[in-house]
């Protein structure tokens, strides 16, 4: 089994779910008391949030690619960043270390065109919906039409992601604003949504909706499991 490389703590709420999901997925496979091998890096996402606030994405990139230098020296295979947003840096922390990284994107992707899904709502932070970092790849790579909220609609979540789900705040307000988004994009042609933040899924999963939604933490999570156990 490989060992994998977590970066976290953007922010801890998610970052467990990682865990817990990742674990669960290796026991599934190994059964017995198999768990997974492991090494989380767990960031202060005040650190982080202050940087991608004044738009230092350069300081911030230095300070995830630091975090993957430590889980390389202390025996990481590959690494996974645990969070959407900053993949923005994905490169940068990639050309720091000599392991290779999984993209979130990637296994996202390969799930919208397995669903045979070519048209996606994306809600997620306003970096991620705003910027082409996610959205570029995504149609790039895999073909598929990315559409995200209105204006009005992507602060809304943006705030909810950081004033609530950031925090372990779960709001059944938030929760049917989220439930309409979603009903908007629909509307607009979406044929599923990924839930493109990985604290999104402690508020929305498939039960909420009548199209699929696609969530990248367990996504990214089921496809780290995968690549440590290959050949195991």
């Amino acid at each position: 089994m490989k060992t994998i490389g977590v970066i976290g703590g953007m922010s801890w709420e998610s970052t467990a779910s990682y865990y817990k999901l990742i674990n669960q997925a290796v026991n599934d496979e190994k059964g017995g008391l198999h768990s997974a091998k492991m090494i989380v890096y767990s960031v202060d996402f005040a650190e982080i949030e202050c940087l991608q606030k004044s738009e230092e994405w350069g300081e911030a990139a230095l300070i995830l690619s630091q975090a993957a230098q430590s889980l390389e020296k202390a025996g990481a295979d590959f690494i996974i960043v645990a969070t959407n947003t900053m993949h923005k840096v994905f490169h940068e922390i990639g050309e720091s270390v000599t392991i290779p990284q999984l993209h979130i994107a990637d296994p996202t992707g390969q799930c919208l065109v397995d669903k045979g899904v070519t048209k996606v709502g994306l809600i997620g932070t306003a970096f991620t919906m705003e910027q082409d970092f996610y959205k570029q790849r995504l149609n790039s790579e895999f073909g598929i039409e990315v559409i995200v909220p209105n204006g009005v609609q992507r602060r809304l979540v943006h705030d909810v992601i950081y004033d609530e789900l950031c925090v372990g705040k779960i709001s059944a307000r938030s929760k049917q604003d989220f439930k309409t988004i979603i009903e908007d994009l629909t509307a607009e042609g979406a044929q599923g949504v990924i839930l493109g933040c990985t604290e999104i899924g402690l508020l929305i999963d498939n039960t909420d909706t009548d199209i699929p939604v696609f969530d990248t933490t367990a996504i990214h999570a089921q496809a780290a499991v995968k690549e440590a156990l290959q050949n195991s």
